[in-house]
């Protein structure tokens, strides 16, 4: 006979390696070669070289001698760049605020996060996860949350610091993503921009602020190509760019409510025609991407808006961090829009810190999602990061220019729509499925193989 724990252990396990199958594909966005954390995406392995215990190893349960908390243990897979900066510089304020507090920092670099994902769901099958980690938020929890693995943090963590009422809806949604707050976003990264050479739209003759809807830019690219330049910087030889770009193409066909009952609840007959257009869309923009395209990477691609061969660029906030760092002019070198048909839309990719049941050490990490749910620490992270705070009454000052007209648009942003490229709007299964079926329009599936493909994946 079982008794009830042991049960609950095993629900837990079996939820946990369903999420561990879809988490295997490639993961894109905020983490490793798919942008956002200014790293190549192979760096420390997590092999415990770097000095972290990437086996699982830490001492996260201890309490060190003279403290009355047990070693707080934060897990993340910002490995080089300005996110490792970024999270660096957190960590050492709230080292600062609580010096009692025994942290210990597990650097798991590599796979566009999925070394860290990957040792999460060992360690917590084996009963010895860290105090938090780094984790998408949204529906990229729900097998977490299903499995019933992850603590309500409403009274605990949200009550404090005005948070509520500092965050909007569409980020209060994804640390809820089972009806509850189990999370706390630090930062958030827009998907859908438009990036744009200045002087190769203007000698194309196309005025990218007039560009209305996602089937006009196809025009604007066919103008380009007239011209003698490439239409669209893009890479095909990951799945996630395209993914990525079929997304925002549907949200700027359609709305941010077609778009979630979509993605987020799955009514895909009967959005079928939507769907199809889109892929038809993004399907003609393939026509205007480099030669070398599936060979390329996204910043080998972004590289030829910078140097004047290609025009657009349709990609995540993080490009805009390589423009800076080639010292171009905002404004008069380089350029972004919101990607046409979204205007009003902010599409969200964030990055947050859950608070699992079973904590190792309960009040420290309290403090830490306390702490990370503030101005003070979002003012710090983000414009290291190259993000913007979910919070709304940060401080703009330290942030860059190109920064503060992202967070002016946040702020009056009619929808938050959550990114379906980066995990928030589906669960791992559902998004790994969905990503295999773009990725068959790269290599030349048709619009209805595709949309086929999709409402299989739900």
């Amino acid at each position: 006979m079982t008794d009830d724990n042991s049960n609950k252990r095993l629900t837990r396990r079996n939820a946990l390696r369903i999420a561990g199958a879809a988490g295997a594909a490639s993961l894109a966005g905020c983490g490793g070669s798919d942008g956002g954390d200014g790293s190549s995406g192979d760096g420390s392995s997590g092999d415990g070289s770097d000095g972290s215990s990437g086996d699982g190893s830490s001492d996260g349960g201890s309490t060190d001698s003279g403290s009355q908390y047990s070693t707080l243990e934060v897990a993340h897979w910002w490995g080089e760049g300005d996110g490792l900066e970024a999270i660096q510089s957190v960590m050492e304020a709230f080292k600062e605020q609580h010096p009692d507090v025994p942290f210990d920092e597990n650097l798991i670099a590599g796979g566009a996060g999925d070394n860290l994902q990957a040792n999460i769901r060992t360690r917590v099958q084996n009963g010895n996860h860290p105090s938090t980690w780094q984790a998408w938020p949204g529906n990229n929890l729900l097998p977490f949350t299903d499995a019933n693995l992850l603590k309500d943090i409403g009274d605990s963590v949200w009550s404090e610091n005005s948070m509520e009422d500092a965050y909007l809806q569409g980020v209060k949604d994804a640390a809820q993503p089972a009806g509850n707050y189990v999370t706390v976003p630090l930062n958030i990264h827009r998907i859908n921009n438009l990036f744009y050479n200045v002087e190769v739209v203007e000698d194309a003759g196309v005025d990218p602020a007039s560009i209305e809807t996602p089937s006009d830019l196809v025009d604007a690219l066919a103008t380009v190509d007239d011209a003698g330049y490439t239409g669209m910087a893009h890479q095909t030889g990951a799945p996630w760019s395209s993914f990525q770009m079929f997304a925002t193409v549907l949200l700027g066909e359609t709305d941010a409510e077609t778009y979630s009952a979509i993605f987020v609840d799955g009514e895909v007959d009967a959005n079928s025609d939507a769907l199809e257009s889109a892929v038809e869309t993004t399907q003609a923009y393939l026509d205007y991407i480099p030669s070398d395209a599936g060979s390329i990477s996204w910043t080998e691609a972004n590289n030829q808006v910078i140097n004047g061969e290609a025009a657009f660029l349709h990609q995540g906030d993080w490009a805009a961090g390589t423009y800076i760092t080639n010292d171009l002019t905002y404004g008069e070198e380089w350029d972004h829009v919101p990607f046409p048909g979204t205007e009003g839309n902010y599409a969200l990719n964030m990055d947050s810190f859950p608070y699992p049941v079973n904590n190792p050490s309960p009040e420290a990490t309290t403090l830490w999602c306390q702490f990370v749910g503030t101005t003070e620490a979002q003012e710090i992270f983000n414009p290291k990061k190259g993000s913007i705070p979910p919070r709304t009454d940060v401080n703009t000052d330290p942030f860059n220019d190109f920064s503060k007209d992202q967070i002016e648009d946040f702020q009056n942003s009619d929808a938050q729509p959550p990114s379906v490229a980066h995990g928030l709007a589906a669960p791992p299964a559902v998004k790994s499925s969905l990503e295999s079926a773009i990725s068959s329009l790269n290599s030349g599936a048709s619009p209805a193989d595709v949309v086929s493909q999709i409402s299989n994946a739900y």
